[in-house]
């Protein structure tokens, strides 16, 4: 009894065997029975129980009262039998185990059973108190969890209208000067050469910092260290990916490679991965897909032809109004901070997405595409003054 209470928490199982075993030794003469006396060394089977109700769930706890229900049924008549007993016992020994067990056995058995429920009962208070401070535990977790959440989701809000707002300062800025700079060089060809590359090296510079503010605010996470950025390389890669089992890509390019600023690299991968993705969304598995990068314009071409989503086959992208995502708008945003301009729409049974980015080496183009990304267009009759007035200072 000792040893089948001192495994009850570890080893449910192994401490009603203990208990069947010593019933089972008493029945078969092998242990000695029990003197009259001794009948609560039984209680340790249901002090035992205590532990098992407490630690067990479900099914097994159930089969641990049912066996101890039947404990309590042999003990009763091990100690009313006379072949246990000696003829000893509660009861005065007439009419065989029959007789006595049909006239007295009731009583024992009621007072182990009522013994065997208390026990059960109190640890099933125990696994209730126990799982109660359990949930409230948890609850208060969850409440610290949301409430750092909250706050965690309060400060990255804020650190994103934060960014937001430094960017669009450094592009109207940025694009202001790349403009002035680039109008000033071209309505003052009687300027000193010196005075001429200054100006390209500021709409140069302009153009670059422009590309790359949105990458470098982008780029950096709450800890202040930059996180890589992808490159033209990395397409490769992201193409073979996405070909293993979830889309038929066929790749083309045409013309000589030319380098891209990390900006402009960062804005060709990120439209690419937009386009698969939006072509394994809409077309589904094994869906076949074109990409094909231009390289023999003022810029790079990027041409993305998918298999068309049901609802948008033979629609304009003018015709009723639909819910606006944020794949495109985030594509478009994207190609003109790199100073270029994107479109999409569908195309009979395709869906096709054109991105141009300006190599910025073409002076020209790039400026001009960076007045149209953020709408700074300058009249002829300003960039003069502004000119006149750069020739003033410099005089």
């Amino acid at each position: 009894m000792t040893l089948a209470i001192a495994v009850s928490v570890w080893r449910p199982l192994i401490s009603l065997a203990l208990t069947g075993l010593l019933l089972i030794g008493q029945l078969t003469f092998l242990i000695p029975p029990m003197y009259a006396n001794y009948w609560a060394i039984y209680i340790g089977s249901f002090i035992a129980l205590v532990f098992m109700a407490w630690t067990t769930q479900g099914r097994l706890r159930l089969v641990v009262a049912g066996v101890n229900l039947i404990f309590a049924a042999v003990m009763t008549f091990l100690m009313l039998s006379w072949r246990y007993g000696a003829g000893v016992g509660w009861f005065s020994q007439y009419g065989g185990d029959l007789g006595i067990l049909l006239r007295n056995g009731w009583q024992p058995f009621a007072l182990l059973v009522l013994i065997a429920a208390s026990c059960f009962s109190l640890g099933l208070l125990l696994a209730l108190y126990q799982e109660r401070g359990s949930l409230f535990r948890a609850r208060e977790l969850a409440q610290s969890t949301l409430e750092a959440t909250e706050v965690d989701l309060i400060v990255e809000q804020e650190r994103t209208r934060i960014a937001r707002d430094l960017h669009d300062v450094l592009a109207h800025s940025l694009a202001v000067i790349a403009a002035q700079a680039d109008g000033t060089r071209y309505l003052s060809k009687d300027q000193p050469k010196p005075v001429l590359s200054a100006l390209e090296n500021i709409a140069g510079s302009a153009r670059t910092a422009l590309v790359d503010a949105q990458r470098v605010i982008e780029g950096v996470r709450d800890d202040g260290m930059a996180v890589p950025q992808p490159r033209l390389s990395d397409i490769q890669p992201l193409v073979e990916g996405l070909q293993r089992g979830s889309l038929k890509i066929e790749t083309s390019e045409s013309g000589d490679r030319i380098e891209l600023t990390g900006g402009q690299q960062v804005a060709v991968f990120r439209i690419v991965q937009e386009c698969l993705t939006n072509a394994l969304k809409h077309g589904g598995r094994g869906a076949p897909v074109h990409l094909h990068l231009d390289w023999s314009g003022p810029g790079l071409t990027v041409h993305v032809a998918s298999k068309a989503a049901p609802g948008k086959r033979g629609q304009s992208t003018d015709a009723a109004p639909q819910r606006l995502g944020r794949g495109l708008p985030g594509m478009r945003e994207r190609a003109h901070l790199a100073g270029g301009w994107l479109t999409a729409g569908p195309d009979g049974e395709q869906f096709c997405v054109t991105a141009f980015i300006p190599y910025l080496t073409d002076v020209e183009g790039s400026a001009q595409t960076a007045k149209h990304a953020h709408g700074h267009a300058l009249s002829a009759e300003s960039l003069q003054m502004a000119a006149a007035g750069e020739a003033g200072r410099n005089d």
